[in-house]
């Protein structure tokens, strides 16, 4: 990449205030950036960084107007983090993209590779999988039989989609990834487990995002479900039967046991735990570590285990540093 603060004014529909020539080659965090970077400032307890920032040019808000010195050249935008979000894009869009199959590879019968299709070494497509158009299958993905993944999806080195599973176009699935293994069924009989066969699919909506080592398991019967646009973190388990609805986004290590609903917009953050069987509203926010047993409706602000009001844990955790002095206090009482 090689632009001017003006290019990238132009790109963003933003207003340059300071040298509109400089050469911008990449993009840095605000006290790491030289003089051809850009940076952002999107919140503003870091806006101290433009007075000592070496950065040649950084995306602000429009209302943003610093006192004092500083030598970076202003972008003023609507939205500073959604524009370097947006122009990141567009720096990845410019990169090459694969195509044509790489030997050694197997394609099993049925298969028909459309336009533009890419195939990495030692990847594994068995028997009637339905490829999109602009699919992209690293070297050593296994995709099972009778899988079918939409346009313009992307499965990343040594991820594993198991028999009969459906993917939706432009979802990226990571490094890793499981898709389809059995869920965790077994009945006990007699002293020992026996195992319960799993005989549903999982199906991945339209723009959903799969990190690294995350695990979706098959369903017992019928399908778990991602919806459509839902972006789950790496190392992320979801049990069988799970139905996860639109644009949710789910931090890492967060676990969902089987049969469990959770509706749109939900935003929960790292090592959250849900229990099985209970059904989870639309448009709430769960903080990291929270424990999640019961029915929650929607749009609530929850943390800790079990999940509580988040305003009520902050009290709480004050009460609980009181408990010490409280007990001295009255051990002290006559």
């Amino acid at each position: 990449m090689e632009i001017t603060p003006k290019g990238l004014a132009a790109l963003t529909g933003g207003v340059v205030e300071g040298d509109g020539d400089r050469i911008i080659t990449g993009f840095a965090k605000i006290e790491e950036a030289g003089p051809a970077d850009v940076s952002f400032i999107a919140n503003p307890k870091y806006s101290h960084f433009i007075h000592t920032t070496k950065a040649g040019a950084v995306l602000v808000g429009k209302d943003f107007n610093p006192e004092g010195a500083f030598e970076a050249t202003l972008i003023k935008v609507d939205d500073p983090y959604a524009t370097l979000a947006g122009l990141l894009r567009y720096v990845e869009s410019m990169k090459p993209v694969p195509q044509g199959v790489e030997q050694p590879c197997f394609i099993g019968e049925g298969v028909e590779l459309p336009e533009h299709v890419y195939v990495g070494a030692f990847a594994y497509i068995g028997r009637g999988v339905t490829l999109g158009r602009n699919v992209r299958i690293y070297p050593q993905a296994y995709i099972g039989d009778g899988v079918s993944i939409g346009d313009d999806t992307v499965v990343r080195a040594g991820v594993k989609i198991y028999e009969g599973c459906r993917v939706g176009a432009r979802c990226i699935i990571h490094s890793g990834a499981v898709i389809g293994a059995d869920g965790f069924g077994f009945a006990p009989h007699d002293g020992v487990f026996e195992k319960i066969p799993q005989t549903g699919i999982v199906v991945i909506e339209d723009d959903v995002e799969i990190g690294a080592n995350t695990c979706i398991d098959r369903a017992t019967f019928g399908q778990t479900t991602i919806g459509h646009g839902t972006k789950l973190d790496n190392l992320i388990q979801v049990a069988h039967n799970v139905s996860i609805g639109h644009n949710n986004v789910f931090a890492s290590q967060t676990g969902i046991a089987g049969s469990t609903h959770i509706g749109d917009g939900n935003m929960v953050g790292g090592q959250c735990g849900f229990a099985g069987h209970i059904k989870v509203g639309d448009y709430n926010e769960f903080g990291a570590q929270s424990g999640i047993p019961n029915n929650v409706g929607s749009g609530k602000r929850l943390i800790g285990y079990p999940a509580i009001e988040a305003r009520q844990f902050a009290k709480n955790q004050v009460y609980i540093k009181q408990l010490g002095k409280l007990l001295s206090e009255h051990r002290n009482i006559k």
